[in-house]
């Protein structure tokens, strides 16, 4: 078909139109209709409403009109979209259950929290509340700016003025695209105290402002349980508030206890919690309830659980707490439009932000109001001047012939303008009396006195934040009320640590990795050469493969042979005895089938920058390679775990340390040597580099066996070899040499003492926990190994049966001596008599 003239066809990739128009109207949905401005608390579908309904007249104390007029008048100049999303609007800023301070005052039916719709807009009226008045005052006086509506025939506000702090008293919800707010309405006593304080001192802090803010109050009342999510929003702008419903427990005379429900919780539909709670019952998920009625009436919410007589009512409770929409959340999301951008707010953010805005409306207010007593001291000069020469002025109207030549007379003769030479042609003839003469010369004195003074609060910033406090306080006299919802501390509050003392324990992973923790106590010393007693009942294939020693209160970073790093508090692990299995490690965290625990560090505390900053990871894997990174790069937990170096195929990570960056590093080989550097030898890197070679081994048999960071002058190294022997060294006999070498010998390894295991820093106040394969453990005192030479054999540490290998080495340090009684060992002939030779049992540590 053959193109018409003129037609101009132009090609447009798709991608690029598409994401074009996406964007378009992903801004618009963010700016122009889901989310709140900062300033006015309101979406631009409230803010018409509110503006239309004034246009209108429907002021609170003007009479009722059909909200079919109002939603039209706001349709047909401010909102063009459907009826019924502005009909919808309305109603809920009217329902004293879905907005903590209703704007719109209704008549008729507007809804129920059982979730009924308002009738249609043709039989219900509405005006505006006395409240929603102050959003609007000053808005004729030049405070905000305007603009042109859909059609540019008329202007519409841009913001409201806002006397009240909105956003705050009533919250907000929108769903935009890519994000979303939610926020919490609060008691405006509150609210206000919260504003006077930031306006009194500028520097106060979050914690000080929620001294006055304590916590969101909803409509509907209720229970805020527990208060770390209120911090948490109020700090960073996102937080979880758990709500509960209001109870109480009444005895009926037949002697049946009732559970009676008052308040529920903000935005859940009443109706619809009765019905699935009857539901629950029906499904035998919920037990020991007969009979639920709802008994709500004008007076207030009644809902009634009548209890079975075997049941108790606080059981009861904490189930329909549990179960059903008693208990629900609100997830605070302070997402709000800060100059037209969106931004997550924290609490002082937005009271700053409103403190802003109503400086400028303030300043804005003052300035018209300036302008507009100067144009009227002009005026009244002009009368002054007139009524000083009255006989004059009178003589030359009459004689002109007409108005125009009037005024230009006026004008030349007395020097007036022509605003001034107007008025006075316009003037009537009985202020010409002398009683209306005084009250001209009383109200120009008393504008020059508003004059000056509106001058002085133009030029004084602290003038116009007093004035900007006293409208709150006054806003404060008049619409304050109590606060509806209660605030109870919950076990969320109190940190599950307090509970938990903060103690010693030891932590056992197996080689097929069942971890559990177990107090020290439970395990007794004995001397060098002990057989030692069942530590841990295994699977014939399975056997105990680490033990570290750690405190309760803190976190255990958990590194795996993959390289993979995951947080756990230490009490999170499961306790068990001595002697029991423990549970697979997969259950607590989000571990690899394939992939093992490598190595456990205890770090403090999280949260001290100063501490994640000046402490390091060093860490070295099996074939030699090393890698050191600040503490701060792990400091975020994360349940899934994360990289913690990229390991090459063939190595697997063998250690990890943790140091404050002036460690001396021993790192010993499965053929007996040993290498020392300083730990400024390897420079800190990122959370996924690979690291640097830190020894050369002797051949493809050969790998590194463990590493040592030594940080405390009085250290000793301690070796140990497969078949039982170990041996403790000066750190001074091991000379310092270059980070990558082949190092010095650690240990004369022979057939008799096997293969290099293990090497371990020492002092005299720790004790070792060696472990075979067999699951037998020994604990020993270091203090009863002699430091001797470095290249030496050792002495014997266990005596092991034939075939059986020693499989870790860990040491415990600085423990308090306590007598530990009634340890049953493993009834052995071998193991009884060892323990006749060691009747008289050394205090443990």
């Amino acid at each position: 078909m053959a193109h018409r003239e003129n037609e101009n066809i132009i090609p447009i990739n798709i991608e690029e139109e598409m994401r074009g128009a996406y964007i378009d109207y992903s801004m618009s949905v963010i700016v122009s209709r889901a989310l709140p401005d900062v300033r006015d608390g309101m979406k631009p579908v409230h803010r018409r409403i509110l503006f239309g309904m004034q246009e209108l007249g429907v002021l609170h104390n003007k009479p009722y009109k059909k909200s079919a007029r109002i939603v039209g008048e706001v349709l047909g100049k401010y909102h063009p979209h459907g009826d019924s999303a502005v009909y919808e609007t309305m109603v809920r800023m009217a329902q004293p259950w879905s907005l903590r301070y209703p704007l719109v005052d209704p008549q008729g039916n507007f809804g129920s929290i059982d979730g009924d719709n308002a009738a249609a807009m043709r039989y219900t009226e509405a005006r505006l509340k006395r409240i929603a008045e102050e959003l609007l005052i000053d808005i004729n006086k030049e405070t905000v700016d305007f603009q042109l509506n859909f059609d540019d025939s008329l202007k519409e506000p841009i913001v409201l003025p806002a006397k009240i702090p909105a956003l705050l008293l009533n919250g907000a919800s929108g769903i935009a695209v890519g994000m979303a707010t939610n926020m919490a309405p609060h008691q405006l006593g509150e609210v206000i105290d919260g504003i006077t304080a930031y306006i009194e001192n500028n520097e106060i802090t979050i914690d000080e402002l929620m001294k006055h803010i304590i916590a969101p109050d909803f409509p509907t009342g209720g229970i805020i349980y527990g208060y770390n999510g209120v911090k948490a929003a109020y700090e960073t702008g996102r937080g979880r508030v758990v709500m509960r419903g209001k109870a109480t427990v009444e005895t009926k005379e037949s002697g049946r206890e009732m559970i009676i429900i008052h308040e529920i919780p903000y935005l859940v539909n009443k109706a619809n919690m009765v019905e699935k709670t009857a539901q629950l019952i029906q499904e035998k998920k919920l037990d020991g309830i007969s009979a639920i009625r709802d008994e709500s009436d004008r007076q207030g919410m009644r809902i009634v659980y009548e209890l079975k007589r075997d049941a108790i009512a606080n059981v009861v409770l904490n189930n329909l707490y549990k179960q059903t929409q008693l208990q629900t959340s609100f997830s605070i999301n302070n997402v709000a439009l800060v100059k037209g951008r969106p931004h997550t707010l924290n609490l002082k953010d937005l009271i700053v932000h409103y403190v802003s805005h109503r400086h400028e409306v303030v300043t804005r207010r003052t300035e018209y109001e300036l302008k507009e007593a100067e144009k009227r001291a002009h005026i009244l000069q002009g009368y002054l001047i007139a009524l000083d020469n009255l006989d004059e002025v009178i003589n030359l109207i009459r004689s002109s012939r007409d108005p125009e030549a009037a005024r230009t007379a006026l004008m030349e003769k007395f020097e007036l303008s022509e605003i001034q030479a107007r008025a006075i042609l316009d003037m009537r003839l009985q202020r010409l009396t002398g009683m209306e003469r005084d009250k001209i010369v009383k109200e120009y004195e008393e504008l020059m006195l508003l004059i000056e003074d509106l001058k002085d609060i133009l030029a004084n910033k602290e003038r116009r934040m007093e004035i900007i406090k006293n409208e709150l306080i006054e806003i404060k006299e008049r619409y304050n009320d109590e606060r509806r919802t209660e605030i109870e501390h919950n076990a969320e509050d109190f940190s599950y640590e307090d509970m938990i003392p903060n103690e010693e324990v030891i932590i056992t992973v197996s080689q097929q990795g069942y971890v559990k923790r177990t107090a020290l106590k439970e395990y007794r010393i004995q001397t060098r050469g002990g057989v030692g007693s069942r530590g841990v009942k295994t699977k014939e294939d399975d056997y105990t493969e680490y033990i570290f020693s750690a405190s309760t209160h803190n976190y255990l970073l958990i590194f795996t042979d993959k390289g993979k790093l995951f947080w756990l508090k230490t009490y999170a692990i499961p306790e068990g005895s001595k002697t029991s299995k423990g549970r697979p490690i997969q259950n607590l965290i989000h571990i690899e089938a394939d992939d093992r625990i490598r190595s456990i560090i205890q770090v403090n505390d999280l949260n001290d920058e100063d501490y994640i900053q000046n402490n390091y990871l060093v860490m070295a894997t099996k074939q030699g390679i090393i890698k050191k990174t600040t503490l701060q790069q792990y400091a975020r937990p994360r349940s899934n775990g994360i990289i913690a170096l990229n390991i090459r195929e063939d190595d697997q990570l063998l250690n990890v340390e943790l140091t404050h960056g002036d460690a001396h590093i021993i790192i010993a080989a499965k053929s007996g040597r040993a290498i020392h550097f300083h730990e400024s030898a390897v420079r800190p890197m990122g959370r996924t580099a690979t690291g640097v070679k830190a020894i050369k081994l002797s051949d493809d048999s050969d790998f590194v066996v463990g590493m040592v960071c030594v940080n405390r002058e009085e250290a000793s190294l301690l070796v140990v070899s497969e078949k039982g022997y170990g041996k403790r060294s000066s750190v001074d006999e091991y000379r310092i040499t270059n980070r990558g070498g082949k190092g010095v010998k650690a240990m004369n390894v022979t057939e008799k003492t096997g293969s290099l295991v293990a090497i371990k820093s020492v002092i005299d106040s720790d004790d070792l926990m060696i472990i075979n394969k067999s699951g037998i453990i020994i604990r020993t005192p270091v203090a009863d190994l002699r430091v001797m030479g470095r290249a030496t054999q050792g002495v014997r540490l266990i005596k092991l049966n034939d075939n059986d290998e020693i499989s870790s080495v860990a040491k415990v340090e600085q423990v308090e001596e306590d007598l530990i009684e009634g340890i049953e060992d493993i009834d052995t002939s071998e193991e009884n008599q060892q323990d006749s030779n060691n009747s008289e049992k050394p205090k443990e540590e």
